[in-house]
């Protein structure tokens, strides 16, 4: 909300409004991967679904609770002289969810009716999953449940070298990793894969990750971004595990050629770029007046 920043890339790539964004997760403390790259402390992960068995809380109660934690973080904003008035306000209006803060989404058996009553309130919805839980994909999509934007994460071009990176806890995981990315193919919302792209663990065969990514369709984009060293992931990787923007550039190019794709966004100061097979009008979604205005439910991109 500082008057000079510019907001997430999401807000740049997608029109995600990011003062008014809460971001949180429904699995705080649950996971079936321990990536490498992860600047969560996912040491406590077990990979255990049992784990979700504490998770029995409602939807709704959920969703409340998440907007009532966001407007508590807000207190002594107002009093700040850096902070654009303006925005302070709308952020007090939460518009979008990023499901995403940690641990793996799709394991609270309660996110199809939670992205239910997001949209019931107006509030658009960013999913991020590891791709483990195609059967979580196919519970959204059969129970009129799809968020607004469903990302998975696609960290690594074969078999090997996923298990060197996010270690998966599962043993048939690339099985499933497949199983979701196919399912992708056809889902009548919005989908990106994001990849986490680390020097000298990941950052090569294009061929690979291509031969993957049309798994998922060619209605799909590829989000493209540096490892970033921060929190526990320091103690995992080194700086130099991060990519300048140029080798992120010069990555997501030699895709877009093995694709013939092209590159649609860029984000220098997020080390991103955003890989598509074209661009179009409604990639940067407007959702109306910040306080009252929504997009509507029904859209398709």
């Amino acid at each position: 909300m500082n008057e000079e920043s510019s907001g997430c890339y999401k807000q740049k790539f997608y029109g995600i409004r990011s003062h008014q964004c809460t971001q949180m997760t429904p699995a705080a403390v649950a996971c079936d991967q321990k990536c490498v790259y992860c600047w969560r402390a996912n040491e406590m992960f077990s990979g255990k679904q049992d784990l979700m068995e504490y998770a029995k809380d409602d939807p709704v109660d959920i969703v409340q609770g998440s907007i009532e934690g966001h407007l508590r973080k807000l207190s002594g904003f107002g009093g700040n002289p850096k902070i654009d008035k303006q925005k302070f306000t709308e952020s007090k209006t939460v518009r979008h969810f990023a499901i995403s803060l940690t641990g793996e989404p799709t394991l609270y058996q309660g996110l199809p009716g939670m992205l239910r009553e997001l949209r019931s309130r107006k509030i658009s919805s960013f999913l991020v999953t590891n791709g483990l839980h195609p059967e979580m994909v196919e519970r959204l999509r059969d129970e009129d449940s799809l968020p607004t934007q469903l990302y998975m994460s696609l960290d690594a071009p074969d078999e090997d070298t996923w298990k060197k990176i996010d270690i998966p806890l599962i043993p048939n995981f690339w099985d499933k990793i497949k199983g979701t990315l196919k399912l992708m193919d056809g889902l009548k919302t919005r989908k990106v894969l994001r990849m986490t792209v680390v020097k000298g663990w990941n950052d090569f065969d294009v061929s690979g990750y291509a031969e993957l990514i049309r798994l998922a369709g060619e209605q799909v984009m590829i989000e493209v971004k540096s490892y970033m060293h921060l929190g526990p992931a320091r103690k995992r990787l080194s700086k130099e595990n991060m990519l300048s923007y140029d080798e992120v550039l010069d990555f997501s190019n030699r895709l877009a050629a093995e694709l013939g794709w092209k590159i649609i966004d860029e984000a220098p100061n997020s080390l991103i770029a955003l890989v598509a097979e074209e661009d179009w009008d409604g990639r940067v979604m407007d959702f109306g007046d910040p306080l009252t205005g929504h997009l509507d439910p029904s859209f398709s991109c």
